[in-house]
């Protein structure tokens, strides 16, 4: 496979009102838990955060938007350069935010270092061993608990609690899918005329386009 390269400099940087724009996401997973009796399997949400050079702080993975290039695939590459994941993209971004790049947090002018940033969630299928900028970035895995306390400014933790609506709201239409496809399964075995006959409906919660963001990841609506 040939290795992967980080995008460099910002000659197709695009700009929208003075502001550099910026697209990122939240990447994440489910770590399987206890059953529970309101849905068969409990799913801990891990949130994944990158260290930032010479900072303490953590961050999530963005970067520029450019020119060539979609608000999701943008998303992707990022996760792919920063981070080094691979994963399910939700079409839908979990808003728009505005904030000052960190080399210009103190200045003076309002729109100097200004961002326009576009967030999405990403669900995790793959962790590259090696990535394109892991000698500045290091992934770490965090509860959404631990993700708060490490949110640095504001529009993170914002986009933060969105994500956690989104996935609360997700996890809701899982399990009455469930008890749903439960109640259907039985009905069958009341009145199916051959023993072992069931019917499989798909869940409905995440539908895959064919296209993909450049390889990196695959939007799901």
């Amino acid at each position: 496979m040939a290795s992967l390269q980080a995008r460099k400099g910002r000659l197709r940087q695009r700009y929208e009102d003075q502001l550099r724009l910026v697209a990122g996401c939240i990447p994440y997973k489910f770590e399987k838990n206890d059953e529970n009796k309101n849905c068969k399997m409990e799913k801990k949400v891990l949130v994944l955060m990158i260290s930032t050079p010479n900072r303490d702080d953590l961050v999530f993975p963005k970067g520029g938007w450019e020119d060539d290039e979609t608000v999701s695939e943008a998303a992707c590459r990022e996760a792919l350069e920063e981070a080094g994941v691979r994963g399910l993209l939700d079409e839908n971004p979990l808003g728009e935010w505005e904030f000052r790049s960190k080399s210009r947090m103190n200045s003076c002018n309002s729109k100097e270092g200004g961002c326009r940033g576009y967030m999405f969630a990403l669900e995790v299928t793959e962790e590259l061993e090696s990535w394109p900028e892991q000698a500045n970035y290091k992934r770490i895995w965090l509860s959404v608990e631990e993700a708060f306390k490490s949110c640095r400014y504001d529009w993170m933790i914002d986009a933060l609690k969105k994500f956690l609506l989104g996935m609360n709201t997700e996890r809701t239409q899982l399990c009455k899918s469930a008890d749903s496809e439960d109640s259907t399964a039985k009905e069958h075995q009341m009145y199916s005329p051959s023993p072992g006959c069931s019917v499989k409906k798909p869940s409905g919660v995440h539908h895959q386009l064919e296209k993909s963001c450049t390889n990196d990841c695959v939007v799901q609506v």
